[in-house]
């Protein structure tokens, strides 16, 4: 039953994914305005993630927060719905065509907020499903948790998920109005909300346990409020928790040892006062996945670009796509079907690799097989610049004919290249995201604590999350700089009087430095004891 929730989550995300050809083509706005509408959309809901996390282990639950979510998706599609020309032409006194001028204020604000609402269900969605799904299993406290949250997190799509999108894809090919389209969203948020609520009574609950951001900033803040006192010479002295199993325990490391203070034992009050105020003396172990967490952050930094590249796909991607010659011979293609081809390629690059990493950790010792996730990330780097490189030369086409044509004032127009020539940039962008997610995961297993292994991911996400955000920012400042230097904006009112194609390789100059950065970061990285490792009783080499 759960899994219904999943597919019509999935359903839902392709209408929200063509959000860009309506702000462009009903609501009249210019290229760049649009794309960093959805770009901040597609941030947010990376970003959000790790808040509803937080939320759920420190308070409510995953549960209310699937329920949440459910209910804002709803709400945000209802709204969608009626942001619609068709739907309030009546009420408003504007005309029903899917046009600017039938667009009110009433209408913007009934968008714009629905919008935000989708954002923040697809978030609350991304936070608790799998963990909540995770929860029904036999095995909750065991290995079993820790595979499932992998199995949803990395390949829970490549099958079910690709059947949806399949469904998706027919559906968004044939119906055609966007009221419709919206209204399917939201009634499938009606039947999500009726099949999680069918089963209440028969789910298994667990109980908010804390969350592993209030570990990390309770080390924070108890090193330093200490930070005049001083470290003990000898480590032992430092304070660990007794009662924990051998395997849960982390041994002291000598980086960052500004926040072995948090450890430090003070002369007073006593020993047994201080350990109930935990804002104050933290564990070691503690300590230590606060430090693993911390020298992540550097190689976190560098995934920003990773997102500014991904932001492509959903919003200029999709505009060149939608400005091009549509048939092949007879048959139209649909606009959808490059963002469910994508997908695949998503998925396919994701089993690829995910191959490559289970087959190097049984040929492979632990130890070595560990470093295949910093090689992934390299990888889908790679597939970063070549995915830029591959749209800056098809852009540069595209307006070569549109020169030729005179159609740099006729927007409207379709330029005569056919839409398969954008291909190769969506199955490159597909394999950036494929192996950068299953690469994150499996650093994330290696490296973390069971009881922060999710915030690892999610603060890896998050990071990527920054970048579509940012994205918006860095039109602008490219833009401004281009016109400063060469005296025109390389991006005005619409893609045919744009240059996107100096973008484009400008993107690809950008992420070729960033992928020099995380090389000399990755080569300088400290691994700690892998999880996998230990479960083995094998060490890494240093």
């Amino acid at each position: 039953m759960l899994a219904i929730l999943s597919s019509m989550h999935f359903f839902g995300n392709y209408i929200l994914w063509m959000m860009m050809v309506y702000l462009t083509d009903v609501m009249g706005l210019e290229c760049t305005h649009a794309a960093a509408i959805m770009s901040i959309w597609f941030g947010l809901v990376k970003v959000m993630p790790l808040a509803f996390l937080h939320l759920g282990d420190s308070f409510l639950g995953n549960f209310t927060i699937l329920l949440l979510g459910i209910i804002s998706n709803m709400l945000g599609f209802g709204l969608l719905w009626l942001s619609t020309p068709p739907i309030l032409a009546n009420t408003t006194g504007n005309c029903g065509a899917y046009k600017p001028e039938c667009i009110g204020d009433q209408q913007k604000q009934l968008f714009y907020t629905g919008l935000a609402l989708t954002a923040m269900g697809n978030a609350a969605h991304s936070a608790s499903y799998s963990f909540f799904l995770a929860e029904q299993s036999s095995d909750v406290a065991g290995g079993g948790f820790e595979c499932e949250f992998a199995n949803c997190s990395c390949c829970g799509f490549t099958c079910r998920n690709s059947l949806t999108g399949l469904a998706a894809l027919l559906t968004l090919a044939f119906v055609k109005p966007w009221a419709v389209l919206f209204g399917i969203g939201s009634i499938f948020g009606v039947i999500s909300l009726v099949v999680l609520l069918l089963r209440i009574s028969r789910y298994n609950y667990v109980k908010p346990k804390g969350s592993g951001l209030t570990t990390y900033f309770r080390v924070l803040f108890a090193a330093s409020t200490k930070m005049c006192n001083a470290r003990p010479l000898n480590v032992d002295e430092l304070h660990e928790k007794h009662n924990l199993n051998v395997n849960q325990l982390l041994p002291h490391t000598e980086e960052l040892r500004c926040l072995d203070k948090a450890a430090v034992v003070l002369p007073h009050p006593p020993l047994q006062q201080q350990e109930t105020d935990k804002w104050r003396l933290c564990s070691v172990t503690e300590v230590e996945e606060t430090k693993t967490f911390v020298r992540a952050i550097p190689i976190w930094m560098t995934f920003i670009l990773c997102g500014v590249v991904s932001s492509l796909g959903p919003t200029y991607f999709l505009e060149q796509v939608n400005r091009m010659n549509p048939k092949v011979g007879r048959t139209k293609i649909p606009l959808v079907l490059f963002l469910w081809l994508y997908a695949q390629f998503r998925n396919i690059f994701t089993v690829l690799f995910g191959g490559i990493l289970n087959a190097a950790t049984s040929l492979l010792t632990v130890s070595t097989a560990r470093y295949l996730a910093r090689i992934g990330f390299g990888i889908a780097m790679l597939f970063a610049i070549l995915s830029c490189i591959a749209a800056a030369k098809v852009e540069e086409r595209r307006l070569r004919v549109v020169n030729i044509l005179g159609l740099a004032d006729k927007p409207d127009e379709i330029v005569p290249l056919n839409r398969f020539w954008v291909l190769p940039q969506f199955a490159l962008l597909g394999g950036l995201d494929g192996i950068y997610m299953l690469a994150y995961t499996h650093f994330a297993l290696d490296q973390s604590s069971l009881s922060t292994v999710k915030y690892f991911v999610t603060v890896a996400n998050a990071f990527s999350g920054f970048g579509f955000i940012g994205s918006a920012l860095c039109v602008y400042i490219v833009g401004s700089i281009s016109e400063k230097i060469s005296g025109t904006n390389w991006f005005l009112d619409t893609l045919n009087t744009s240059r996107l194609d100096n973008y484009y390789w400008f993107l690809a100059t950008l992420i070729t430095v960033n992928l020099l950065v995380y090389i000399l970061l990755a080569i300088f990285y400290r691994f700690r004891r892998s999880r996998l490792e230990a479960r083995h009783g094998r060490y890494p080499s240093h």
